[in-house]
């Protein structure tokens, strides 16, 4: 059976809740990453930031990046995954919520220890699977 750890990827840097949209476009940029988890105090995951929130959310509206902290956008709370939860039930949640990317937490910790994205389904799991996938998370 193949678990969340074994196909996410691993090492997910986050932004701070105090970081700057600027500081966390570079970091994207830096790491080839269109999201990034947004971690408060004690590296708690408060939320998501992508690469649309900032055009979105700051850069559309007129608003300066580099004035603009992370915090600001972490809405809501996150669904996460823990690292040993089997794939399908991964892709169901991400179905469900219609989310692309995922965090994914260890056991008992509760601490990032990666990220699922879409482009780790393709790669992690049958090929009919993806397609079914992406045709749930495509559809309007």
């Amino acid at each position: 059976m193949t678990r969340a750890g074994d196909i996410m990827h691993a090492g997910a840097e986050c932004v701070g809740e105090h970081d700057t949209l600027a500081d966390a476009a570079r970091i994207m940029r830096e790491r080839d990453v269109g999201a990034l988890p947004i971690c408060g105090d004690k590296q708690k995951l408060l939320g998501i930031l992508t690469d649309r929130d900032i055009v979105l959310k700051c850069v559309a509206e007129g608003r300066d990046p580099s004035q603009v902290e992370a915090g600001e956008l972490a809405q809501g709370r996150p669904m996460v995954v823990e690292d040993d939860e089997d794939t399908e039930q991964v892709l169901r949640v991400m179905e469900q919520y219609r989310v692309r990317r995922l965090p994914v937490i260890n056991h008992p910790d509760h601490e990032l220890v990666g990220m699922i994205s879409e482009a780790d389904i393709a790669r992690g799991l049958p090929q009919a699977r993806v397609a079914e996938f992406v045709s749930v998370i495509c559809a309007r």
